[in-house]
């Protein structure tokens, strides 16, 4: 019986699920190396032994790791798997982390590791680096350098020291269509303006602005020109955000999901815009806008397609205020602040939960 060579062997890998090339991997070495050659994505726990490991893998195309990590790991992961089009590198935080802050410490990769990464890498698709408080503006401009063309989703939430200049380069960015920056609190207006006026406002559909307090309605009423944009997410952007910028955001036709909490000056007069033009809205997150009244939660009522939403710590509104929002089929969740609990008979809150799940908070 003659030996089967390494495309027939691909091709049997090819059939098997994760658990079985694992086994397959164990028959000999040839097999040992035609399954690393078709290994195109891993998930590393102990980067430590990343050389002894990931030269048998030349051709993988994700990489994820919440480990911590050294410049020098990414430097090596760039030379040995110029593949790779998808890091998933978002920090996960320990017991440990919390007594030494790690993912800011020197220990972890910064700017020239990112920087080692998109020059070896050049068509990068996702890049997550969430709480990789290193990470700078140097290390976002060789991404966008490198794979402006390429580049899809890019999460840089809680990267402290990202700044406009960082969003001066994504504003390049051709086909980017999600965006994480929530925490990125160096960002202001002109780095909105960079966002809106850049190739991104024709593909970006998801950005999270989440506790960016430095910007105000000069920057945010900037937003209207996205026009693609689905998701968006202002939670906790403080109090120079207000009917002017969401006035704005209303005029944002494409909204799907709509994240406003804590935006305190926002009131009824943004929220009856909302209802009257995002006709693709099916959910908008309203908590602690605390001037909002049953005049804009009845507006909503006449709302065709909204799935979900949020009302909790919110007092100035009324249980017959929610009888037009309740009433509507399309409804599946809303969020209630517990205060209004003893005002909604129990018969009625079993009927409303048939079809609407009631989260009290």
């Amino acid at each position: 019986m003659s030996t089967l060579g390494d495309d027939e062997l691909s091709l049997i890998h090819d059939r098997l699920n994760d658990q079985d090339r694992n086994s397959f991997s164990l028959v000999c070495k040839q097999w040992l190396r035609v399954e690393g050659e078709n290994r195109s994505s891993i998930r590393v726990l102990e980067p430590d032994s990343l050389h002894r490991f990931l030269p048998r893998f030349p051709n993988l195309v994700t990489f994820e790791s919440s480990k911590l990590l050294t410049d020098a790991h990414l430097e090596f992961i760039a030379k040995t798997c110029p593949k790779i089009q998808n890091f998933s590198l978002n920090f996960k935080e320990t017991n440990e982390s919390y007594d030494h802050d790690y993912s800011s410490s020197g220990d972890n990769f910064g700017d020239d590791g990112v920087c080692a990464l998109a020059n070896g890498c050049r068509n990068l698709c996702k890049v997550l680096l969430r709480k990789r408080r290193n990470i700078g503006n140097v290390a976002v401009l060789s991404i966008i350098n490198n794979s402006s063309k390429s580049l899809t989703n890019l999460d840089l939430g809680r990267c402290s020291l990202i700044g406009d200049q960082a969003l001066e380069a994504i504003g390049m960015a051709k086909s980017i269509r999600v965006l994480n920056l929530d925490g990125c609190t160096l960002i202001t207006d002109n780095g909105l303006s960079f966002l809106a006026n850049g190739s991104c406002s024709k593909s970006l559909k998801k950005l999270v602005m989440a506790e960016c307090d430095r910007v105000t309605d000069r920057g945010v009423s900037l937003l209207q020109q996205m026009c693609w944009l689905e998701e968006l997410n202002l939670a906790e952007c403080g109090p120079k955000v207000t009917d002017l910028g969401g006035l704005a955001v209303a005029s944002i036709r494409t909204l799907k999901k709509l994240n406003f909490s804590w935006l305190i000056n926002v009131s009824d007069t943004t929220l009856v815009a909302i209802a009257e033009n995002c006709n693709n809205l099916l959910a908008i997150d309203l908590t602690g806008c605390e001037l909002i009244t049953g005049v804009g939660v009845r507006a909503l009522g006449n709302h065709e397609c909204l799935e979900s939403l949020g009302l909790a710590s919110i007092y100035n509104i009324k249980v017959d205020d929610l009888d037009t929002v309740l009433a509507r089929q399309s409804l599946r969740h809303i969020v209630l602040d517990k205060g209004l609990r003893i005002w909604i008979p129990p018969a009625m809150q079993d009927n409303i939960s048939r079809f609407c799940h009631i989260h009290w908070k």
